[in-house]
């Protein structure tokens, strides 16, 4: 047994651990990460197993030194399917992919599952030694009743998948925290770094803050609602963890309401964590520093930031982001829907990794009528799995609550939709009525000279057009006419708003409109629709293109906010150019389809429900899982050949990709950009470029093409990767980037949607 033993501690799984060192710590902890959705055996044999491959003579010559390349997480994937078949074939997926991703079970490509446990196929290396690491305890198989697999016999095939994913998660997060532990100086700092308040800490410094909110606010209406509101999150908070709504006008406090909910619930039910999922890029900062505010998180510690900027993968960062963005392992995550379901249906190891997280937690889906409708059913699914197998609650938080319920009997509702969702609200439609502030009218066609005499003829007024070209035409017609009017104060007063002003320039833009609403001076706003992203901005009178009736609500929002006696005027209008085809188009459709039954209250519940119900059945099943996701997984159940690369490559919320260009608006920017250009190679930047987020504007690849082919752009930062704006007379100080001046017959993507 000695020379057993001697062996082991011979085996290196990296210069400063012995293999046995790494594959038990790695099995506890991937055991205990499992063990909170009761699957502690599972995520044991993973971790024991994962790395038995570095037991070959090769890999040890190439931990000592040796430059050489050897597969050795196949070993593991191919010794669990040989000693435990069904269970060891699942636990494969997980050990296989643990470095380059899940495989898919079945396919041409030789990194696929099947090919690597064909011993034919796939030649390894002998890692035989792998058994000295265990005198004793050695793996032994899952215990697949522990699963519940048979509990809910449908939709098997998406939950034996999605449960892959969540231990998959677990192992990977256990593999790279045991390496954080035992790594450099820097790895080590990380991994200390991992200490956050509890969730009854961050409670209490929340209640404090409301408390001081509501105590400073005026004496209306509104703010009376929304105590009634913050009172019933809390008393719901009490309910047992499952799948909620929140159906909250605009205007009516939902954000904070929802928080305290979220934290109050998770107290109660000694849950871990809260994940906050914003829709909107746009937002995600706001709300996030609203957080920290309200929680007293100065050095942003533990609310945490997770969505897409400028900065790009870089291997070596010595500036990384927050540690709690790989693992979400901090107390308050606020994230976006595309890392949120994008990572529940992704194979990769990076973007995996946090999922486990997710287990008894509280999710808050903000403006939850934005789940994608090509692929809701396979959102729907995700979040009832995590709710019925997982233990966390899902809320559903929204203005405009989609009729996700599934249909009672003899009733209406979405075929799949989910069961068992409890409203927040006792009584919605009596909240509806309390914080009605405006009046909606339909209107029907208007040409661009009518809508622009309308808003000329108005003192304070928005404009929301779903483009932006439309937004820059009707922009520029009413300058035009307002310029060439007698009375010269006519002639100031209005904005444009658009994602084509970087957000420096959006927020000092959005600082002078408030200014001047405040003031009660002239004050006209063309733009497009994101004012509606949680911008807060209240005019008298509100124009809307038309669109769907969420976005109604949204525009509807920014309208007599603060309850004002007098209703506020919102017009729908359709425009003389037409809509966009597709989703805008039919968005339209619904909404025209349930105006006569609900003209007089467009906005009322039953409204609202008649709408979703609309849309969803104009759009058919098809088009609710449109890459055919559930469809694809359940067919491959049966011989548990999961496809998880090509589902990750389908599963995409934004078909169109966009590349950020940093505008050199003001000094700072300007700064900035040197400092990227006089970067010495190695160098980390990604400090210079988050600061430069807030000078930046999004493209799509086309628009990106158009600009470098004019030589209106150049490269600089590592390896070239960040574009800025060189030509800056395509920036104008009240539209923002002016890509029609570039190229003249360009067409903006959401001009030919489709």
């Amino acid at each position: 047994m000695r020379g057993q033993s001697e062996k082991a501690e011979n085996l290196l799984a990296r210069p400063e651990q012995t293999l046995h060192e790494h594959l038990t710590a790695v099995g506890k902890l991937a055991g205990i990460f499992a063990g909170r959705f009761g699957a502690a055996s599972w995520g044991l044999a993973a971790g024991l197993l994962h790395d038995i491959g570095k037991a070959s003579a090769k890999f040890q010559r190439r931990v000592r030194g040796e430059n050489l390349r050897v597969d050795h997480s196949t070993a593991g994937a191919r010794q669990a399917a040989q000693d435990w078949q069904g269970a060891g074939k699942l636990l494969a997926y997980c050990i296989a992919g643990h470095h380059a991703g899940l495989p898919d079970g079945r396919s041409n490509e030789d990194s696929c599952l099947r090919r690597r446990l064909d011993p034919s196929r796939r030649k390894i290396e002998d890692y035989s030694d792998w058994r000295s690491c265990f005198e004793q305890n050695r793996p032994v198989c899952p215990d697949f009743s522990a699963c519940n697999f048979d509990t809910r016999p449908q939709g098997l095939g998406f939950r034996i998948a999605f449960f892959l994913r969540m231990l998959f998660s677990c192992l990977v997060d256990a593999d790279r925290l045991d390496a954080e532990k035992t790594g450099d100086v820097q790895d080590r700092a990380r991994s200390a770094s991992r200490t956050y308040p509890g969730i009854e800490e961050l409670r209490a410094r929340l209640d404090i803050f409301l408390k001081e909110k509501t105590a400073k606010a005026k004496d209306n209406e509104v703010n009376r609602v929304r105590v009634e509101v913050l009172a019933c999150c809390l008393e719901a908070a009490e309910s047992e963890p499952g799948l909620f709504s929140l159906t909250v006008p605009t205007g009516g406090g939902k954000t904070f309401s929802s928080l305290a909910f979220a934290l109050a619930h998770a107290q109660r039910h000694k849950l871990d964590r809260v994940i906050y999922v914003i829709p909107f890029t746009s937002i995600i900062e706001q709300n996030a520093d609203e957080f920290r505010k309200a929680l007293e998180d100065r050095e942003g510690r533990f609310v945490i930031e997770h969505h897409s900027n400028l900065v790009p993968p870089d291997d070596g960062d010595d500036d990384r982001p927050h540690p709690a963005t790989e693992n979400w392992d901090a107390p308050l995550i606020v994230t976006t829907n595309v890392q949120f379901f994008e990572s529940l249906f992704s194979a990769s190891a990076g973007r995996c990794r946090k999922l486990h997280n997710l287990t008894k937690s509280v999710i808050v889906l903000d403006e939850a009528q934005m789940l994608p409708m090509p692929l809701l059913l396979p959102c729907i699914e995700a979040l009832r799995e995590l709710s019925a197998s997982y233990g966390a609650s899902v809320v559903l938080c929204t203005a405009t609550q989609p009729a996700l319920n599934a249909a009672e009997e003899g009733g209406e509702g979405l075929k799949n939709g989910l069961i068992g969702v409890r409203e927040i609200i006792p009584d919605p439609e009596a909240l509806h009525v309390a914080l009605r502030r405006v009046v909606i009218q339909h209107i029907g066609e208007v040409s661009d000279a009518a809508l622009v005499e309308r808003l000329a003829a108005e003192p304070q007024v928005l404009c929301i057009v779903p483009t932006r070209r439309m937004a820059r035409k009707i922009f520029d017609a009413l300058r035009e006419y307002m310029v060439s009017r007698d009375d010269p104060p006519q002639a100031v007063g209005f904005f444009h708003l658009s994602a084509l002003m970087c957000p420096q320039h959006r927020s000092s833009t959005l600082k002078r409109i408030k200014e001047r609403l405040q003031a009660g001076k002239l004050c006209r706003v063309v733009s497009t629709t994101l004012v509606e992203a949680g911008v807060d901005m209240d005019f008298p009178t509100v124009y809307r293109a038309e669109t769907g009736m969420d976005s109604i609500a949204q525009a509807a929002g920014r309208c007599n906010r603060e309850g004002r006696p007098e209703k506020g005027q919102v017009f729908v209008f359709s425009p003389e150019s037409g809509l966009p085809t597709g989703a805008f188009r039919r968005a339209a459709q619904a909404v025209r389809s349930v105006i006569e039954r609900h003209k007089d209250d467009l906005l009322h519940p039953d409204s609202i429900r008649d709408y979703f119900l609309e849309l969803y059945w104009q759009s058919g099943d098809g088009s609710l899982d449109a890459k055919d996701i559930l469809k694809r997984i359940g067919e491959t159940a049966a011989d548990a050949d999961f496809p998880f690369r090509e589902i990750e490559r389908d599963f995409q919320l934004i078909d169109a990709p966009t590349q950020g260009i940093v505008i050199t608006y003001d000094n700072k920017a300007e700064d900035l950009t040197r400092l990227l250009d006089f970067l010495k190679p190695g160098k980390n930047a990604g400090g210079i470029m988050r600061s430069l987020q807030r000078y930046s504007v999004s493209l799509y690849e086309r628009d990106l093409d158009a600009l470098e082919k004019a030589g209106a752009i150049r490269r600089t930062g590592p390896g070239g990767q960040i574009f800025v704006l060189c030509d800056r007379k395509l920036y104008d100080e009240t539209v923002g980037l002016d890509l029609y001046k570039a190229d003249p017959g360009m067409i903006a993507p959401e001009d030919c949607l489709w």
